[in-house]
């Protein structure tokens, strides 16, 4: 992901709902309990770690039972040490006492728990980039030092692999026609760092990589669950299986949750939007535009996709006296410059969602060259009385208007190819009228209709035409 436009904006659930999710997840409730148990007797290494001879109480205090169990509740004590549940008073003797943040949990706001959680996110994310423990002893030289080449191993490109990896899934998350709420397979997310865009069909090669990047991905986001981050369905053990076993049962080669299904968690999506911002990643949140004015609201919704733009126009209204809005969404959706058209666009959806309060408002711009197609349109859709028929030139400047706001807002867009055509079908003599619109896009818009229109004597109409309005408009 580039940090140099901005993400799509989020949804985020409010934070005291988010802050009890963090209170419950295994990872934080498991270092609060060893805070909390933790006194004058508990000793740590010389790396702030448990005492090897107190990890199996400490296991036992956290319910944890099975070969596994010292390796979570050494977990869970590093987390509570990161986070400052637990302070280390004498790091010569090794002696520890409750930390000041732990009082965070009980008796701090909502914002309070999650900052020690997004601290204890860091720590888990650092371990989950670590290669597995078994690959680490074995690459153990006789100083003691890590060989990381035998281990083919790069900590840092490691850690910015999981991060880009994590990127695109909060990406995958908050975007329109992405996933959503629902999960995403682990080889579509491999295969979105690995594959180059502009490639038909993956190489051999780079599939190999995807496979590879999926082991690690599995590992990784097994290590990442237990702090809320995500919500995870793992690779099917089959699937690893020694190729010359029989396997215990026929499975479905084409069932793609056998490959490993992940999501962000409410409070994952929380915890990426907080790393993308201290990255320097722009990432909106529906409702950061509610106190602003609406210049603001139709310049900032101007990049949201529908869905979006309509939540943060409704939390906009919702502050507001109808009539008041509606006048101040006309006014600022005045202008030539070239934002404008999808401001106007944005106005007249804004506008589509207030009452009939409203409609003093629209009858006092009937006559403005601007606003005064889209009040028509307005004052019709609800049977206004009265309402005078537009000119023929406010009717195609609204329609390059619109055309132009479309273009803005989604490109060369199947939906605005299928309004191009639409046009062109219905008005014979639209490109001999059209070049002639005093609107500063007209050029432009004819330029598209005639990149768009699939008919190739229509389309060279829109060029020609585009010709005569630039060289009407002097460029």
């Amino acid at each position: 992901m580039s940090d140099s436009s901005p993400l799509p904006p989020v949804r985020l659930h409010p934070e005291a709902e988010l802050a009890r999710a963090a209170l419950s997840t295994p990872l934080l409730s498991r270092a609060a309990r060893l805070a909390r148990w933790a006194g004058p007797d508990t000793r740590v290494d010389a790396g702030g770690g448990l005492a090897e001879e107190q990890l199996p109480a400490a296991a036992e205090l956290l319910g944890l039972a099975g070969d596994d169990a010292a390796a979570y509740a050494s977990e869970a004590w590093r987390v509570a040490v990161d986070t400052g549940l637990v302070e280390i008073v004498d790091e010569e003797a090794g002696t520890v006492r409750t930390g000041k943040e732990l009082k965070l949990l009980t008796g701090g706001s909502p914002r309070d728990v999650l900052t020690v959680w997004l601290a204890a996110l860091e720590t888990v994310l650092a371990d989950a980039a670590v290669p597995d423990l078994d690959d680490l002893v074995d690459a153990l030289d006789d100083g003691g030092e890590v060989d990381f080449s035998s281990l083919d191993w790069d900590p840092e490109a490691e850690a910015e692999f999981l991060d880009g990896v994590l990127g695109n899934l909060y990406l995958l998350t908050v975007s329109e026609d992405g996933a959503g709420d629902g999960p995403v397979p682990l080889p579509a997310l491999a295969a979105s760092m690995l594959v180059p865009d502009d490639m038909g069909e993956p190489t051999n090669d780079v599939l190999e990589q995807v496979s590879d990047a999926m082991m690690r991905l599995d590992d990784q986001f097994r290590v990442l669950e237990p702090v809320g981050l995500v919500a995870y369905q793992p690779v099917d053990e089959a699937l690893m299986a020694d190729p010359d076993e029989e396997p215990a049962a026929p499975a479905d080669d084409t069932d793609v949750s056998r490959y490993g299904m992940v999501r962000l968690t409410p409070l994952g999506v929380y915890g990426m939007r907080a790393r993308l911002l201290e990255a320097g990643f722009e990432a909106p949140v529906v409702g950061d535009l509610a106190d602003k004015g609406a210049d603001v609201l139709l310049d900032g919704t101007a990049r949201f996709g529908q869905s979006a733009a309509r939540a943060e126009t409704e939390q906009w209204l919702a502050r507001r006296e109808p009539l008041a809005a509606a006048r101040e969404l006309l006014a600022a959706a005045r202008g030539a410059d070239a934002g404008a058209p999808l401001r106007r666009l944005r106005c007249q959806q804004a506008l589509s969602l207030v009452g009939a309060e409203a409609e003093p408002a629209l009858r006092e711009v009937l006559d403005d060259p601007e606003l005064g197609g889209l009040a028509r349109v307005w004052l019709s859709e609800r049977g206004a009385a009265g309402v005078p028929a537009p000119s023929q030139e406010m009717v195609f400047w609204l329609t390059v208007d619109t055309l132009a706001a479309q273009l803005a807002a989604e490109g060369n867009s199947e939906e605005l190819q299928a309004l191009v055509e639409g046009l062109a079908a219905q008005h014979s003599g639209f490109f001999a009228a059209a070049w002639r619109v005093e609107h500063p896009a007209t050029a432009e818009v004819l330029d598209a209709m005639g990149r768009l229109h699939p008919d190739k004597k229509v389309a060279k109409e829109a060029r020609k035409a585009a010709f005569k309005a630039r060289s009407q408009q002097g460029g």
